[in-house]
């Protein structure tokens, strides 16, 4: 089984950047879709990110799509989220995620991360 372990979040003002990186602990991780969770205070866990194994495939929420863009490294064995022009409603624990298919389906991802805490004030 792989750890994934999150790092980069913090606190920004809004119009502010983060990037968050997920370091994923197994010796196949080019054989995972890797995706971006988050849990905004007081709501369930909503679907941010996605990227293929071949990383020509990606999906996006919505809500961030055209401010967050997904990336992978698979010589780290490491995966990103570049988060531009943040707003306050983007404030939450934002998780990583793998798993065999890139998909906004959260059940589809078998491996998780604890989260990072990412606070956007207005």
């Amino acid at each position: 089984q792989g750890q994934l372990v999150e790092s980069g979040g913090g606190l920004v003002r809004a119009g502010g950047s983060l990037r968050l990186s997920c370091a994923v602990s197994t010796r196949a991780f080019s054989s995972y879709a890797a995706a971006w969770f988050r849990q905004p205070p007081g709501k369930g866990r909503e679907f941010v990110a996605t990227i293929s194994q071949s990383a020509r495939t990606t999906y996006y929420a919505d809500s961030v799509k055209g401010r967050f863009t997904i990336s992978r490294d698979d010589t780290n064995k490491t995966t990103y989220l570049q988060m531009d022009s943040l707003k306050p409603e983007d404030t939450a624990v934002y998780y990583c995620s793998a798993g065999s298919l890139a998909t906004t389906e959260e059940r589809a991802f078998h491996y998780w991360g604890q989260g990072t805490q990412v606070t956007v004030s207005s």
